[in-house]
Formats: C-alpha cells, structure tokens, sequence
C-alpha cells in the first residue's frame, strides 16, 4: 500500500536537494537573481541578499559547486600533501596556511605521504583528479612520476619545509644542512669535542636525511681527523620512548661522547627524562640538544637546546604564494628562506 504525501508537497526523487529554483520562490527573486548572488553576492542589493539568504537557511539549500566549477572552470580547492599526521609541526604549518586560504574562500583537501614515494604519486594523482586550484606539499624530494604529475597539471605548486636550487614552481623553506651545521659550531665553541649524532631515519624522510648528512660534514670541517660519530636506528617509531633508546645505544657505542644532537624534539625530550633516570648529568657530562623547538622542549628541566622553525611562517608565505599564483599575480620572490633560530637553553 502506498501511503499518499500530505497536500502540497511534491514527491522528491532519492538523492536529489533543494533546487535552486526552490530557493528563487521562497525568496520572491528570480532564479537568475539567486545564482548572482551565489557567484557575485556584492552585486545584489542588501535587502535582496537578506532575502535570499533567509530562504537558503529556511530550505536547507545546498549549492550545487560541482556545476559551478565546470562552468567557471575553478573549484575553489586547494590540495595540500604533507609526510605524516602526526607531527605537530607539520600540523601548525597546515593550519596557518588554512587560515590565509579559507579567508579568500578556498577548501583544503589533505593528503598524507606517511614519508614513502610511492604513495605520494598516489596521493597526487588521486587530489589532481579532484582538479584542486593550487596544490601546496611538503618537501622538494619527489619521484620523475610525481614531478611529471604536478608540472603538467598547469595549476601553481608551492613546495615547503625544505630548500632546493631547483624547486618545481614555488618554494618555502629552510636549510636543514645549514641548522644543523650552526647547532654543530655552537657545541664545538663550547668546549664539545666527542659529539654524536642520533635519530631515526625512515625511508623517504629527507629532512632527517639532510640532518645527518649535515652533521658529517659539519664534523669533517671541525674535526677532520676524527670519523663522524654517528647512531642511526630506521627500525624504531618516531616518538620519546625511541629518544630513551637512542641515548643508551649512543652511550653504549661512544661511551665517551659529551654531546648528543637528536634530529627530532621527539626524540631528544625522551632522551634527556631518560638522562635523569640514568643519572647523566645535562649538561655536565653529556650536552643535548633536539630539533624543531616543539613546546615541549621549553618546560624540560633543563630545558632543551634546540634549532626553532617557524612553521607558522611557512604555512602563511606558502598560502600567500599560491594565491598570488592562482590569480596570476606576479611574486617578488618565488623562494623563500625563512631561516631558522638556536635555541640555547639548559641542556647544552
């Protein structure tokens, strides 16, 4: 038995909204006036967008962006890969390139590499095909694949967190050779002569990459008749418990070392709570110091010597650069250093 609809109502099909003609005859507009106001709301009078706005809200009306898009050829999205959710410097540079672009009315779409290659390639093709405006991702290391992709997609691409002479559009970042390289002099200067460097590197984790790689030859130009002294572990998750360990298998092989540089706060903040119930003295005996300046760092006792980011910024100058790309601006400068900063505190 088919139960009858109340009068004056219509049968709607499954699936399908409000209509924007629905909308018009709430309104008492037309529905030409309604899609103006959608598209260019300051061209419709004050009191004519206060109509239109209460039948929106009255009949649940949900704009059909899809058909916008393809009729103006923009989708008002923005595609933003970074390497894991659950950095949270990666988060606040994310954030505050949100910020800059939700108040010019752009969406993020966010997609996670979890640090390997080939799931990056998968990650771009997969946010392309959703044809995003602009496209922000974190790093410079990409396959060929990923490269081809996103040169041929014609759409601004800004890369961020690293620097490279060669970017693919755009670039924001810093030199992770040339922090760690300073944080290597400040130790020396201080009287360090038996430095170790420990972190964990995964594959596809090219900043950590760069770390190390700037700590061998940072200790080559300050030490060149002493080998590299170096602890470096890829089969432990990135997080303090991984610190702890890491400072007990740099005691164990260089039971001489006065310093420890860590690639991550992570990993430092663990090693030095682990310190405490090891009874090493920091700085006394042993220096440590981390990367990234996280909050943590700051409220450890003694509080943690470290290279600050201003992941802030780069999120900010990343959203900047990419709107002045997708409305064709022109930049002052398509490659930003945002520099870094030393943190000199308690540990070292």
């Amino acid at each position: 038995m088919t139960e009858a609809l109340p009068s004056g109502r219509k049968a709607r099909r499954k699936g399908s909204g409000v209509t924007m003609a629905e909308v018009a005859a709430a309104a008492g507009v037309s529905m030409q006036t309604v899609s103006r106001y959608l598209r260019f709301p300051d061209t419709v009078s004050a009191e004519t967008s206060r109509q239109i706005q209460d039948a929106i809200e009255k009949t649940h009306y949900v704009q059909n962006l899809a058909a916008s898009h393809l009729a103006s050829m923009r989708s008002n999205t923005v595609a933003a890969i970074i390497p894991t959710l659950s950095a949270s410097v990666f988060a606040e540079t994310i954030q505050h390139f949100s910020e800059v672009l939700h108040r010019e009315g752009y969406q993020i779409f966010l997609g996670n590499t979890d640090y390997r290659s080939d799931r990056e390639e998968e990650v771009i093709r997969s946010l392309l095909g959703r044809r995003p405006d602009g496209l922000f991702v974190i790093g410079t290391h990409h396959t060929r694949n990923s490269i081809a992709l996103l040169k041929r997609a014609g759409i601004p691409v800004v890369e961020g967190w690293d620097m490279t002479s060669r970017p693919i559009d755009r670039l924001v970042g810093f030199s992770n050779v040339a922090a760690i390289t300073e944080m290597a002099g400040h130790l020396a200067k201080s009287g360090r002569r038996r430095i170790v460097f420990a972190g964990v590197l995964r594959r596809g984790d090219s900043r950590a990459a760069e770390r190390r790689d700037g700590f061998v030859a940072a200790m080559k130009a300050i030490f060149p008749n002493e080998e590299p002294r170096l602890c470096i572990v890829s089969d432990l998750p990135l997080e303090m418990a991984s610190g702890a360990e890491l400072l007990r298998r740099s005691r164990e092989t260089f039971p001489d070392a006065d310093a420890v540089m860590f690639s991550s706060d992570v990993l430092a903040s663990g090693a030095l709570l682990e310190s405490v119930r090891l009874g090493i003295a920091v700085p006394g005996s042993l220096a440590i110091t981390g990367f990234g300046d996280f909050e943590l760092s700051r409220h450890l006792n003694p509080s943690l010597t470290t290279v600050s980011v201003p992941s802030d910024e780069i999120g900010r100058q990343a959203g900047r650069l990419l709107l002045e790309g997708m409305r064709g601006l022109p930049s002052s400068a398509k490659r930003i250093d945002v520099g870094f900063t030393l943190k000199i505190r308690g540990s070292g």
